[in-house]
């Protein structure tokens, strides 16, 4: 008799911050690309969808119209769950500069960007460089912002989803912030961009044990893994009893140098769950492990 112990969540991230249509065939940037984009990822096994958004020009934003736009869409054609990013991306609406000449991800945008109507969104509580080809960008997230960015998804009625680059944000600022909450927290562990985020790091096996260590109490945790490593790694993370997220954002080619519809990802990833002896989460097993709200419910 298959349980909840059983089901795995598959996270599709179609979108991502970084890539455009000039780097890959297949990324969909408008909402009704998206939208129709996860369908077709939702049709294949995938119950959480970890949007991104773009402005008509595909520069990055976290415009709250434009998020609701999305998920609108998304909900008129499935019923997965919707994470919206808060991080946004490293060009367009959210890059501001300073005096100083020093560029930062703005918080004003990042904030906006819980206006969507999203079950979740992300929550990184992370300060370091970001680098990429649109140079070096600041994500300034001192202690009292993440708190801040905690409270404003709490008053929405939003879970955050807590990225972690590395242990120390885990054993810092995610466990800081989910003592006395109410689980289950959701914690994505994010490998593999150790050469764009400061402070990131690879996967390895002894690394990803580690941070599984050190989850706070009552987590649900996903793994998100970048690089040649993606899917060894995701395996790795499906025996650790973890969740998993694949898609273009993470990882533009199943073989090096053969871009990838986004839909071939989850039904490469959904193989290796069955293999295992694991079945695909339907959207509302997905919304009983986390602790949501059913999708007819208001946000």
């Amino acid at each position: 008799m298959t349980t909840l112990r059983d089901k795995v969540i598959i996270t599709v991230a179609p979108t991502g911050g970084f890539l455009t249509k000039a780097d890959h065939p297949y990324i969909p940037t408008q909402p009704e690309e998206i939208a129709a984009d996860v369908t077709r990822c939702q049709s294949a096994g995938a119950s959480m969808a970890a949007l991104h958004a773009r402005r008509p020009d595909d520069a990055a934003t976290c415009n709250a119209g434009i998020y609701r736009r999305i998920n609108d869409l998304v909900r008129a054609r499935c019923d997965i769950v919707i994470n919206n990013s808060t991080g946004g991306g490293v060009n367009g609406d959210m890059v501001r500069t300073r005096a100083d000449g020093t560029r930062v991800v703005d918080w004003s945008a990042r904030l906006d960007g819980l206006g969507g109507g999203a079950d979740t969104c992300t929550l990184d509580a992370i300060t370091g460089y970001v680098s990429s080809s649109f140079g070096e960008i600041l994500m300034d997230t001192p202690p009292s912002r993440a708190a801040e960015l905690a409270a404003a998804m709490q008053a929405r009625g939003i879970k955050p989803e807590w990225e972690a680059f590395g242990p120390s944000h885990l054993l810092q600022e995610i466990r800081t912030l989910t003592a006395g909450e109410p689980g289950p927290h959701l914690v994505n562990m994010v490998l593999g961009l150790d050469r764009t985020f400061q402070n990131a790091l690879p996967y390895t096996p002894a690394i990803l044990q580690q941070m599984v260590a050190a989850l706070p109490a009552d987590s649900v945790f996903s793994v998100s893994i970048s690089g040649v490593e993606q899917m060894r790694g995701l395996t790795h993370a499906l025996v650790l009893g973890g969740h998993v997220r694949v898609g273009i954002e993470d990882n533009p080619c199943l073989v090096p140098g053969e871009p990838t519809e986004n839909v071939r990802f989850v039904e490469h990833i959904v193989g290796i769950a069955e293999r295992l002896g694991l079945t695909p989460a339907t959207p509302d097993e997905t919304r009983q492990i986390l602790g949501l709200k059913g999708p007819s419910d208001e946000h």
